[in-house]
């Protein structure tokens, strides 16, 4: 395939990377520094198994998106309408569009820019940007990919890159799940700066976390979601799996950068409002990060 990774952070570059190796045709679009970085010295992937580089293509411009059969979007959340309008002159009629994203309505909002499909993605991976085109890979990699006329052939195309993938026609209610795992982590590893093993460690986090959980699994639930009766073991399970883990909104402000946190609790707050839900836990945690956010 001609794959292009819109977005090209610790996620879309760990995938772009693999996807690669296999020997697709790879563009990211990102920043001017990383596109400066894989050229001089390839797309670098740093993991358990080593440190390795594979040549990819690299620009700044949404033309980069042109001739792709795939176009994996992985901007953060609050970015995904100006990804859809830079990209949306230069897609391919025929290409398929993933929404690699935190979040559970990128998909949504970014097929309603384009006026064409968009397929959402449950990302399991936990991966740092160790510099400009060079990706940290932590632990685990797969993928809730929703249900498509062409996810079959792409997560057939996925597995043989070493990506494991499921195709599931409820990749909206892995979506909600993921959000409840990232509203429990995400705020408190970003305001301590602390790893999610030693995060769970702290005196009364477990209570802040299982409180964060209800509330979320209420607001899902009001939304028809379903919920698992295990959600808050599946919680506390990531801390072991992933325990040398900071959040990606840890690693926003360790940067100084913006946040998707509006669309981790602050999703919660917003539709427990509309739905009368109250959700204190959430709300605390989202106006924690966003005062962190106006720090100099």
């Amino acid at each position: 395939m001609t794959v292009a990774v819109v977005g090209a952070g610790a996620v879309g570059c760990y995938y772009g990377f693999l996807l690669a190796r296999a020997g697709h045709a790879v563009t990211l679009i990102g920043r001017p520094a990383l596109v400066e970085a894989v050229e001089k010295d390839g797309l670098v992937l740093e993991s358990a198994a080593g440190t390795a580089s594979v040549p990819v293509r690299a620009t700044d411009t949404g033309a980069g998106v042109s001739g792709a059969d795939l176009v994996l979007v992985c901007v953060k959340s609050g970015d995904t309408e100006a990804a859809g309008a830079m990209i949306a002159p230069h897609l391919d009629p025929a290409a398929t569009i993933l929404s690699l994203q935190n979040g559970v309505d990128n998909a949504e909002r970014l097929a309603a820019l384009l006026g064409r499909p968009v397929v959402p993605v449950a990302v399991y991976v936990a991966t740092a940007m160790a510099g400009p085109g060079h990706v940290r890979h932590n632990g685990r990699g797969d993928l809730i990919l929703g249900a498509s006329e062409t996810s079959g052939r792409v997560a057939a195309a996925f597995a043989a890159a070493g990506i494991p993938t499921t195709v599931s026609a409820k990749a909206v209610d892995a979506l909600w799940a993921k959000l409840i795992i990232n509203c429990a982590y995400n705020a408190l590893s970003a305001l301590t700066q602390l790893p999610y093993g030693r995060l769970v460690e702290g005196e009364g986090v477990a209570a802040v976390i299982a409180d964060v959980v209800q509330e979320c699994a209420r607001v899902a639930e009001a939304e028809g979601v379903s919920v698992s009766p295990g959600i808050l073991d599946d919680v506390m399970a990531l801390s072991t799996a992933m325990a040398g883990q900071r959040s990606s909104t840890a690693q926003d402000l360790a940067r100084g950068r913006p946040s998707e946190i509006d669309h981790l609790n602050g999703t919660i707050v917003r539709r427990g409002a509309a739905r009368g839900i109250p959700t204190p836990a959430n709300r605390l945690l989202h106006a924690l990060v966003k005062l962190a956010e106006r720090r100099d």
